[in-house]
């Protein structure tokens, strides 16, 4: 897996920004396919893991650091 590690509930950066201009993602679903949410806008997005562990860059935040989750 290229070394990148997500769970669900991790904040994540993507290579390409959204655009409404914010870069990070929050991961709210995971099996063969990913649903990303993101942190500026909360548009949600459904794509399938393999492309999405080409487009993640890296994990911002993980799950157990973000407090009341």
């Amino acid at each position: 897996m290229n070394g990148k590690t997500f769970e669900l509930g991790d904040v994540v950066e993507m290579k390409k920004q959204h655009p409404c201009g914010t870069n990070e993602w929050k991961i709210i679903r995971m099996g063969a396919d990913v649903r990303i949410k993101c942190e500026g806008c909360q548009h949600s997005v459904m794509i399938p893991r393999r492309e999405f562990e080409k487009k993640m860059k890296k994990t911002l935040k993980t799950a157990q650091s973000a407090p009341g989750e």
